[in-house]
């Protein structure tokens, strides 16, 4: 847009070189100035007056801007934003289940789709249709997981026991140029 400025910056808030990726900020007059009452959260998406997207991007040697992936988890489904959080909390309450991780996969019809890692617990039965049946109760069916893998073994983790959502997703986003889907 001619009235706004683009621009890639790195984990430090620094102008990234045309051809690599960062974070995509923005800056334009009548912008929001902040959040209402979360002066946090302000601090957070907020940089001398660039609002940080949470999106990852490069712009390229003639100026285009491409979507490559998200700084946070979010996934966009059919246009309806859905935290993994909510579902890995959902998810969670099951009886059977010891460990859950959610992230986007590419979704023909609806560009991603949450997809849901669940670990039962020993001697637990947790099956898909359940996961989702949970999720629709619980959050709405636009939220409920268009995918549901029970694995037997424990989720990747950090050294400080971080769920290494990344390393679940990096499979199903192979032979994708961008890992955000859609139009």
């Amino acid at each position: 847009m001619p009235i706004a400025d683009v621009e890639i910056w790195d984990e430090n808030n620094k102008p990234r070189p045309l051809g690599q990726p960062g974070q995509i900020v923005a800056r334009t007059d009548g912008q929001m100035t902040g959040f209402w009452n979360d002066p946090e959260g302000t601090k957070q998406r907020m940089v001398d007056g660039w609002v940080l997207t949470g999106d990852i991007g490069m712009i390229d040697r003639n100026g285009y801007l491409y979507l490559l992936d998200r700084a946070d988890d979010m996934i966009i489904s059919g246009g309806y934003n859905i935290w993994p959080m909510e579902l890995e909390n959902a998810i969670a309450d099951h009886p059977a289940v010891m460990e859950v991780a959610v992230f986007g996969i590419p979704d023909a019809r609806w560009g991603e789709t949450p997809c849901a890692v669940v670990v039962p617990k020993p001697g637990g039965r947790v099956d898909e249709a359940d996961v989702i049946q949970l999720c629709i109760d619980r959050l709405g069916s636009y939220k409920k997981p268009g995918k549901v893998v029970v694995r037997d073994g424990p989720l990747p983790k950090t050294p400080v026991g971080k769920i290494k959502r990344r390393d679940l997703r990096e499979p199903y986003w192979a032979g994708h140029t961008r890992r955000i889907a859609g139009t």
